[in-house]
């Protein structure tokens, strides 16, 4: 199904939401396309090419990390270099969610810190609907947003194409207190599960999507950002329930805006009303106070909040 947006609508203005209401989590200073972040009793140095400018803090502080991440290869690449003792993996938390951390085989540590905004805005969403939601995440890794929405109180559906992803975020589940809610695990290539659920009639109030750059499907599909991501929006609106809730997409490493991902929504929105908004993720430094820029996010919900 295409839709065409009107073409007098004023372009979008662009916003920028810092992630705040963190305890374990901290930017502690960033630059020379670095950043020096603290997880729980932990700091960490991993390369952040976003970070153009100076570090606020001195050598001496960013030296007493307890692991810096060396890459190898332009991509995600590389290893730890562990200069302090680190505890193999431990549990941190955000509000009511709790959820397991550790210095693996990426860079990556288990969650991304500057998607707390999105979960508080998928609480909001699904407690002022007041009627019950049904959810569905794609590439839904580790599980923190579906948690989110499962703890606002929606029944979802979470897709990643990861077995070790989705074991993890069975396991967040337990350790947030949550295994009674209605989550339902699936390990599948995102693309062909929405098409499916199409096919089954299956239909949902709310989309999550964190889409990455490229991929492979559990049985080796290929996922490459440009090329897929505007069929599977398509494929998302065909399973919109009578009343859908929210659409909300975040994107990280691909060469574009957050108008790349916001014009694929405005196209599948057109016509059911609501606010739609576009722009940065970011994490705010205790040191200097910058925003380091993370992520693209669009998203799209019927009422105001």
């Amino acid at each position: 199904m295409k839709t065409n947006p009107a073409k007098n609508e004023p372009p979008p203005k662009l916003e920028i939401l810092a992630s705040t209401g963190w305890s374990d989590y901290e930017l502690l200073d960033s630059g020379d396309g670095q950043k020096l972040e603290r997880y729980g009793a932990f700091t960490f140095v991993r390369p952040e090419h976003r970070a153009a400018w100076k570090p606020a803090l001195p050598d001496s502080i960013w030296g007493q990390a307890h692991a810096f991440f060396k890459p190898i290869g332009k991509e995600s690449g590389g290893r730890w270099q562990f200069n302090k003792p680190v505890d193999r993996s431990w549990v941190m938390h955000y509000k009511n969610l709790r959820f397991r951390v550790e210095a693996g085989d990426a860079r990556h540590l288990g969650f991304f810190p500057e998607q707390s905004s999105h979960w508080d805005w998928l609480d909001e969403q699904i407690q002022a609907a007041g009627r019950p939601v049904k959810v569905l995440n794609l590439f839904g890794y580790t599980g923190l947003a579906s948690l989110a929405a499962a703890r606002a109180g929606a029944q979802v559906t979470h897709v990643d194409a990861a077995r070790k992803a989705v074991k993890s975020a069975r396991e967040n589940q337990a350790l947030s207190g949550l295994e009674d809610r209605p989550i339902r695990w699936i390990i599948d290539d995102a693309l062909k599960f929405v098409q499916r659920e199409g096919r089954r009639n299956s239909r949902y109030d709310g989309f999550i999507l964190d889409p990455p750059k490229f991929g492979r499907g559990p049985d080796g599909q290929v996922w490459e950002f440009f090329k897929a991501f505007p069929d599977l929006l398509q494929a998302c609106r065909a399973i919109f329930s009578d009343r859908p809730l929210f659409v909300l997409i975040t994107a990280y490493a691909i060469q574009g805006s957050a108008l790349t991902i916001y014009y694929p929504l405005q196209e599948i929105v057109s016509g059911l009303g609501g606010t739609l908004s576009c722009g940065e993720l970011a994490l705010q430094e205790s040191s200097a106070g910058r925003l380091l820029s993370t992520a693209l996010f669009a998203r799209w919900s019927a009422g105001n909040a």
